[in-house]
């Protein structure tokens, strides 16, 4: 064997592991929310926050998001509070100066699923669960990542070695601590919509979109009337324009 053929030979081994380990571009889905005028459906968000605290919840927690701004996607009060009675938080001390667990309230922020970061860890094999707040902020192409994630488990390659973690393709290097948290059927939804994996997925993200920004469709509109009054005055700076250098050229 010359040395021509054997540096393509282990040049050809080397693409083929590095292409094993590339994790795949994240699908494009269009979302409600994904056109530049579009918004965040509120029947499909309503949907991901009871898949969020029925499945989601018990690992990660929305820690930058108040039970109050559950208003912005439909809620009344009355609801909202029956919303966060589903979770306990630490009350003030008593007399006895013990810290006793009350029922969280309206006021309140989303009650986190652990104690403090090592008691998460110890209860995840070491890996942390992130927050989920500001997660499709936080990731590039965050909507379409975290769906091709959830969507993205599946058998490992003969020979690719997860060790204790768990094959997916659209995670850097292919292994995710995470389990699959998500496999159809796992909620039943109020508005009797079938929960299918995907629907399940998709409602999920809609919800993390409006957790990551809530003001999204307040921000649109207000550019929408930026870029409206920005035309109307260079319409105005035109004509006046036009109307100063026509009388200068008389």
């Amino acid at each position: 064997m010359n040395l021509f053929t054997l540096s393509f030979l282990i040049l050809s081994f080397t693409f083929s592991l590095i292409s094993a380990d590339k994790a795949l571009k994240p699908e494009q889905y269009p979302f409600s929310f994904s056109k530049p005028l579009g918004k965040i459906d509120k029947n499909s968000a309503q949907r991901g926050l009871q898949v969020y605290i029925e499945v989601c919840a018990s690992c990660h927690g929305l820690k930058h998001v108040a039970y109050r701004s559950l208003e912005g996607l439909g809620y009344n009060k009355d609801q909202i509070n029956r919303i966060a009675a589903q979770f306990q938080i630490d009350d003030l001390p008593n007399e006895e100066g013990e810290i006793l667990k009350r029922e969280a309230i309206y006021s309140d922020y989303f009650v986190e699923p652990y104690e403090n970061y090592n008691a998460a860890k110890v209860a995840n094999n070491g890996a942390y669960p992130p927050d989920l707040s500001l997660m499709v902020k936080a990731r590039k192409d965050g909507a379409n990542y975290i769906r091709s994630l959830l969507l993205g488990y599946t058998d490992a390659p003969v020979g690719f070695d997860v060790g204790e973690g768990y094959y997916n393709k659209y995670m850097a290097g292919n292994v995710i601590a995470m389990p699959q948290p998500l496999y159809g059927d796992d909620v039943e939804y109020k508005d009797g919509t079938n929960a299918s994996l995907e629907q399940e997925v998709n409602d999920l993200v809609t919800f993390l979109t409006w957790t990551s920004m809530p003001d999204l469709e307040d921000r649109r509109s207000a550019g929408l009337k930026v870029i409206f009054f920005l035309f109307i005055m260079t319409i105005v700076f035109y004509l006046s324009y036009r109307k100063i250098w026509s009388e200068l050229k008389k």
